[in-house]
């Protein structure tokens, strides 16, 4: 096997972080090797299914905020750069009883941080957005800043400013394991072995394989979306009408869902937040399966009646879970000098990627960040 070039960084994984780790350190002008096991801006992981919820208002932790708000600057920024639809700020709804962790939490992050938002009793909400029917004890926080993003179009276009800045970008070609040695990192394939001053991880739900020795413990679950054509159409769910939205009922079970953005026959998106089944990337049921549907559909019926209407289609995916739901960004605390690591997102890390670039290319390049990430830190108390 014939040596290999150096690299200043290797990027494993090129998903939804590792593409905009790419593009951030190639636009920094370091030489960089991304290396992905299966094509560009593909469905096999967690970084697909057309759609995924933006919001500022966030109910999970005020800390995120401060994060999100340059996730958007740089959103706006790769809209710009690289011509691609990412962003669509269409509004979005937090809804559930006033002490129901959608509604308490994105309304004690919105005064925390002073971002604009409403709220809305029931008949309001109910006045505003005719398809949402909620219970009298319901209320809801409107944020007009929330909205989507398009998941394949984000990474195709990371992908994209990465190679125009010169990173070389390896697709069905998986890293069969990784090692430090004394003047950097090694990666081995099996086309070749990769050397590099650097090494930033981002595996997805391949975490707990190739980030055994990190010390978090990471559980992968299967996710389901699911696509209905509304009864009546998409008319009053396009995007000028209808806002993304979470909802707790009163069991404490999430939904949340897009309105349609794909065409009059496209329907809209809905989903369960965390409830899914333990699996891993090789043993994931790839088939949705009826009783699955009628769930999804049980769970909307009374609260946006007109929306299972019609089934279309669903998807899986997978989400990579700590116990405490928080993300880890940060270098390797077994290999502080040359390697980064960024997992375990929990379903909830997608809105992040434009700015876990950004820190992923600090923590690689100067081996600090100005960013708020201690929340994030791998020895924290789980």
């Amino acid at each position: 096997m014939a040596p290999s070039p150096s690299y200043d960084v290797i990027v494993l994984g090129l998903g939804g972080m590792g593409s905009a780790a790419a593009h951030h350190l190639a636009a920094r002008g370091a030489r960089v090797l991304g290396l992905e096991k299966y094509g560009p801006a593909h469905n096999k992981g967690s970084s697909h299914g057309g759609s995924r919820i933006t919001r500022q208002s966030y109910f999970e932790d005020p800390a995120y905020v401060p994060l999100l708000l340059r996730a958007y600057e740089l959103y706006e920024r790769l809209e710009r750069d690289s011509g691609r639809d990412i962003a669509t700020l269409c509004g979005g709804v937090m809804i559930g009883r006033p002490e129901s962790r959608p509604v308490a939490g994105a309304l004690r992050a919105a005064r925390q941080w002073d971002l604009p938002h409403e709220m809305l009793d029931a008949k309001e909400l109910h006045d505003r957005f005719p398809t949402f029917t909620p219970q009298d004890d319901e209320v809801a926080l409107y944020e007009a800043k929330a909205g989507l993003l398009r998941p394949e179009n984000t990474v195709a276009a990371h992908l994209q400013l990465a190679a125009r800045d010169g990173a070389e970008l390896h697709f069905e070609e998986p890293a069969t394991r990784w090692e430090t040695y004394g003047e950097g990192v090694r990666v081995h394939t099996a086309d070749s072995v990769y050397r590099a001053g650097q090494l930033v991880i981002c595996p997805g739900a391949w975490a707990p394989e190739l980030l055994a020795d990190l010390g978090v413990p990471i559980t992968v679950e299967r996710q389901i979306m699911y696509w209905f054509q509304p009864t009546g159409g998409t008319g009053p769910y396009t995007p000028d009408r209808h806002p993304i939205y979470v909802w707790e009922d009163a069991d404490g079970v999430q939904v949340y869902g897009f309105p349609a953005i794909d065409g009059p026959e496209g329907g809209a998106k809905v989903a369960f937040f965390r409830k899914g089944t333990v699996c891993t990337p090789e043993t994931i049921d790839r088939t949705v399966h009826d009783d699955e549907v009628r769930a999804m559909a049980n769970q909307l019926a009374p609260r946006v009646p007109t929306l299972p209407g019609t089934f279309l289609k669903a998807a899986t995916c997978m989400y990579s879970n700590t116990p405490d739901e928080h993300f880890v960004i940060a270098r390797h605390p077994a290999h502080p000098e040359s390697v980064t690591v960024a997992c375990g997102f929990s379903g909830h890390g997608f809105k992040f990627v434009t700015v876990v670039g950004e820190i992923l290319a600090d923590l690689a390049l100067t081996g600090a960040t100005a960013h708020p990430i201690d929340l994030f830190a791998p020895g924290r108390p789980l």
